[in-house]
């Protein structure tokens, strides 16, 4: 059922003769599938561009567009609205004159929302229409929201009701104290300095004396000072409700999944709970499409690796491998090599275990091994959906494997990940799981192996002369380093004081050669294939990480840590 300001533009949409109502259908179906704002999809789907939209809604309500990026508002203007009025209904104040305030909000349509903020306001109101975008962006700046301290929170916490917490709490009790104001406001305030760090995951991680929370950033984990231990149970009891888990099932593992709104912007968190001796562990796993920039340029490759990949992928049959350790950004690699060949004339299956983005234009199928969706079962499906360029989240099995060659050999290219430390062993690795090398060699295509390094923070970026261990432990000389300087990060306010702001990947990409393919027949061991690719071309994951280090973009502790000679 659509809400009231989408089926106002629906309308709209039908008696401007913009499109027809089966095209509509489609839209709502999408809007209902994907959670995303309705005017998003009509843009995505190219129904109707934003501009048009826009002036579509300002006709049908009379109303002005207004261009927020270039507007001077005074201090009268925007104390108009309290900043809590305002990030609750998505107002923007534009203009006063005596008793009359000038608005722009999201939803305009909405004429609940108008009749809400009259009362609300006790102003009269004359609508205004501006982008979603430019709203958000102008509540954050005129009504910043005080994410607070957890320190504060807790401060101003009547913990006394809580130091009884067991783990023989009813379920009543659980409920009770899940949903008291100072327990909603904890979790709030730890979900939005997450959201504000880039975290990428929160643990929850109760022990027997304690309560510990720690917050992923950049790779590295980051404990903020613990709470109280009496605040686990309710905080974890918190967080099942809201990804609607059963709060007295603690005994088995569940997953979970919370959306929500920070900041105005949607947030997608998933939830895994694990009992252990003292309670239950739960990390939260963040995804902000915010933060994700999903274009290869983002990823931090040198132009001889991105250059070759990007001609690889745009290949009309093979398969083409990301591999490396858990964590070293391999999906992200595929959603971007994905996003990069996403067109109109191609149709694009992926598989994933779970779909973690959605990318317009592309059909992606959640694997669900519970209901018996494994991924060999839904490649099998997607050979009957005639598909030009598939994606399978990662070959697990033999089976998974033989038909994902099938599948390149019959003209489909084919993206998948594997878990191996270099891209040599890669091919090992599959002979091993029983495939015969023959078959490998005529449809692998490359294999990109990677890690993800963190990179220095710009802001307290501090050179030094490099030690003789330091070179010797790079495996470069002192006359090939020359005068180069090595750099660190001292730590200030703009990295939390840890010397790092943002990763890279660093990557090595073998590509199939008839030389190669030659050794892969004879089952030559991973080391010989490997020195014969760097023979031919390719840079090891550690060069690149010794280049990282020699550009300035990484330090040496970080390319040792995650690579080795």
């Amino acid at each position: 059922m659509l809400d009231t300001e989408n089926q106002a533009l629906r309308d709209i949409l039908l008696s401007e003769g913009i499109c027809n109502e089966e095209q509509l259908n489609e839209i709502d179906e999408e809007h209902e599938r994907s959670g995303k704002p309705y005017q998003e999809v009509l843009v995505d789907y190219e129904i109707i561009s934003e501009e048009r939209l826009l002036e579509l809604i300002a006709q049908n309500l009379g109303a002005e567009i207004i261009d927020l990026k270039r507007l001077e508002l005074t201090r009268e203007i925007v104390q108009a609205v309290p900043p809590e009025t305002a990030r609750s209904y998505g107002v923007i104040p534009v203009a006063l004159d005596e008793n009359t305030l000038t608005i722009c909000v999201k939803n305009p349509l909405n004429y609940q929302v108008f009749d809400d903020l009259r009362f609300v306001l006790g102003y009269d109101l004359i609508p205004a229409v501006a982008p979603d975008s430019q709203i958000d962006s102008a509540l954050e700046r005129l009504y910043p929201e005080n994410v607070g301290s957890v320190h504060d929170v807790i401060a101003e916490m009547e913990m006394s009701h809580l130091d009884n917490a067991s783990k023989d709490i009813s379920e009543e009790e659980m409920l009770s104290q899940a949903n008291e104001t100072p327990i909603v406001r904890f979790v709030d305030v730890i979900l939005k300095q997450a959201i504000k760090d880039k975290a990428s995951d929160i643990h929850f991680e109760p022990f027997e004396h304690e309560f510990r929370i720690r917050y992923r950033v950049d790779g590295a984990l980051y404990e903020m000072s613990p709470p109280p231990k009496s605040l686990a149970i309710p905080v974890i009891s918190r967080i099942k409700i809201m990804s609607n888990l059963n709060i007295s099932e603690r005994r088995k593992p569940q997953d979970g999944r919370i959306q929500l709104k920070i900041s105005g912007r949607p947030i997608d968190l998933r939830v895994s709970c694990l009992p252990t001796a003292y309670g239950e562990s739960v990390v939260l796993r963040i995804l902000d499409r915010a933060v994700v920039n999903l274009t290869l340029d983002s990823l931090g490759m040198p132009q001889d690796v991105l250059e070759p990949l990007i001609e690889l992928i745009n290949l009309p049959n093979g398969i083409l491998l990301v591999t490396g350790p858990t964590g070293s950004g391999k999906t992200t690699t595929l959603y971007s090599c994905i996003n990069e060949i996403n067109r109109l004339e191609d149709k694009i299956l992926t598989s994933e275990d779970p779909v973690e983005y959605d990318i317009e234009g592309i059909v992606q199928v959640p694997i669900n091994e519970a209901v018996g969706m494994t991924f060999f079962k839904a490649l099998k499906a997607f050979l009957r959906q005639d598909p030009d360029r598939i994606m399978i989240g990662e070959i697990r099995d033999l089976e998974t494997a033989k038909i994902a060659i099938e599948s390149s050999l019959t003209g489909h290219f084919v993206f998948s990940t594997l878990h191996t430390n270099d891209a040599a062993s890669t091919v090992t690795r599959l002979v091993d799981m029983g495939l015969e090398p023959f078959l490998i060699t005529s449809s692998l295509v490359a294999v990109l192996n990677q890690r993800l390094i963190r990179k220095i923070c710009s802001n307290c970026k501090t050179a030094y002369d490099p030690t003789d261990e330091d070179i010797e432990s790079l495996g470069v000389s002192r006359e090939q380093l020359g005068d180069r300087k090595f750099y660190y990060g001292k730590g200030c306010e703009v990295c939390n004081e840890t010397g790092y702001k943002g990763r890279k990947a660093i990557v090595e990409l073998l590509v199939m050669t008839p030389k190669l393919a030659e050794l892969i027949e004879k089952e030559e061991p991973a080391s010989v294939i490997k020195d014969k690719a760097v023979e031919l071309g390719m840079r090891t994951i550690r060069q690149d990480g010794v280049n990282a280090v020699l550009n300035g973009e990484s330090t040496l502790d970080e390319v040792v840590r995650y690579t080795r000679n």
